[in-house]
């Protein structure tokens, strides 16, 4: 179930992506007066297609399911044969070095535009995210900034922060960007009171060639978890046989401190039926209580369950835009986003960052499944930046890809005159030896993800 959700998901993202890519080379393409011969979801071997509109455009599904194009009226095609006198000024070729621009532009820029369109949609509905609480690592750089265990941030280098999301998103960023990270944070007292702390986290220490790992984890930082207090106890469990109480607070189990609910459920699941012992606070009254998890098996594992519910999702915010501002908010993180993954890009050419970062339909598919298993929320934002980094891809000036085709069309420009044909041809294997060594580099980090 779990594989055909992951493969449903992913045909999803790439088929949306690929259409639209391919509409705005389409729509601009029709725009600038060029006869338009196919539109291909896939690539290869046409399986299926029909014929619409006045120059009877076939709209094709081909063999391939990665990728698409869109076939228009081409005198370098050798396969297109001569060209009716007719339709000479539809050719592209014959068209303005400008609308030649803009029509392979149109691709790339459509997959910005959806990008977009999701993340307004999303900031105007609203999404709910864990708060920006945080757990901070002994030791680690977080600890050295004097964060502690509870602590609320409000800001990162002067910007707002609400939600977990947003933290995570300002931290990668001043990493990136190899600056220091100036936080506010909400420090609670033991009076019941709030302290304003100001810091100063060190991103800026961060190697680029370690952003390929976990950045939130080397700065000795974690999503706050809830404390360890008991919800509903079913009838007949373990929990309910040893007295166990909904709202008891579990501070101990044998001895040892359980900080949150992860910790608890942790070591219970690691005692399947061995008694423990439960130390807490009742309604403001010290108690401790023993305990037998029940064995139960999930999946190769077996585990240990008291048969209580715990909450694990602590505090939550909708953070929600009016729809002026959720479209201002909007274009910036599609801005931001697309600079990040050119920046990352520029450290990998330079040997900056890890190739490990390269990831290709594999990784694509798991995160595809996964973020459809969470929710709806966060599947559109997922297929959002899978959409960005689409659009900055083929703006590379990869000869194959549209970025290749607007550096020859820019020379042009300057120039005055076309790239030779025996030139472009050159580049044009090159650029697809590039890519190729991209997408097998993609693929063996893939594969080796899966493995591990």
């Amino acid at each position: 179930m779990v594989v055909l959700q992951t493969i449903l998901a992913f045909a999803v993202v790439i088929g949306v992506l690929v259409v639209i890519h391919e509409l705005g080379h389409y729509l601009v393409a029709r725009w600038c007066g060029v006869k338009v011969l196919r539109f291909s979801v896939g690539m290869g071997k046409v399986v299926w297609s029909r014929r619409y509109g006045p120059d009877q455009t076939e709209w094709a599904l081909s063999a391939l399911p990665l990728g698409g194009y869109v076939k228009m009226l081409d005198k370098r095609d050798e396969d297109a044969g001569p060209i009716a006198p007719e339709d000479a000024a539809r050719e592209f070729t014959a068209q303005p070095v400008a609308k030649r621009i803009a029509i392979v532009a149109a691709g790339p820029m459509a997959n910005f535009l959806l990008a977009i369109v999701i993340l307004a949609g999303l900031y105007m509905h609203g999404m709910p995210e864990p708060v920006a609480r945080i757990a901070v690592s002994q030791g680690s750089l977080a600890d050295s900034a004097g964060l502690r265990n509870g602590d609320l941030v409000t800001s990162v280098n002067s910007e707002p922060v609400q939600s977990w999301g947003e933290l995570r998103w300002a931290l990668v960023q001043a990493a990136m960007q190899q600056q220091p990270a100036r936080m506010s944070v909400q420090r609670p007292l033991a009076s019941g009171s709030k302290e304003i702390i100001e810091t100063r986290l060190a991103t800026d220490t961060i190697a680029a060639a370690d952003l390929d790992g976990e950045l939130i984890e080397r700065l000795g930082l974690d999503l706050a978890r809830p404390p360890a207090l008991l919800g509903e106890i079913l009838p007949g469990g373990p929990a309910a046989l040893a007295g166990l109480h909904t709202g008891d607070l579990i501070l101990k189990v044998d001895g040892l401190p359980t900080p949150d609910a992860g910790s608890f459920v942790d070591r219970l699941q690691a005692s399947p039926g061995r008694p423990v012992l439960l130390e807490g606070v009742r309604n403001g009254q010290s108690f401790s209580v023993q305990v037998t998890p029940r064995e139960e098996r999930v999946g190769e594992r077996k585990v240990g369950r008291i048969r209580a519910q715990v909450d694990m999702s602590g505090a939550t915010v909708t953070v929600s835009s009016a729809p002026v501002e959720a479209v201002t908010r909007a274009v910036r993180r599609t801005w931001d986003s697309s600079a990040m993954t050119v920046s990352m890009l520029a450290k990998l050419i330079t040997g900056q960052a890890s190739l490990k970062n390269i990831t290709g339909p594999i990784t694509i598919a798991d995160y595809a499944g996964q973020t459809a298993r969470v929710g709806w929320i966060s599947f559109l934002s997922f297929m959002a930046f899978i959409s960005i980094s689409l659009g900055v891809m083929n703006l590379l000036p990869i000869p194959v890809l549209d970025g290749g085709h607007l550096l020859y069309y820019a020379l042009e420009l300057f120039s005055g005159r076309p790239v030779p044909e025996r030139v472009g041809a050159i580049l044009q294997r090159a650029g697809l030896g590039v890519l190729l060594v991209l997408m097998a580099v993609a693929m063996f980090n893939d594969i080796a993800r899966l493995i591990g």
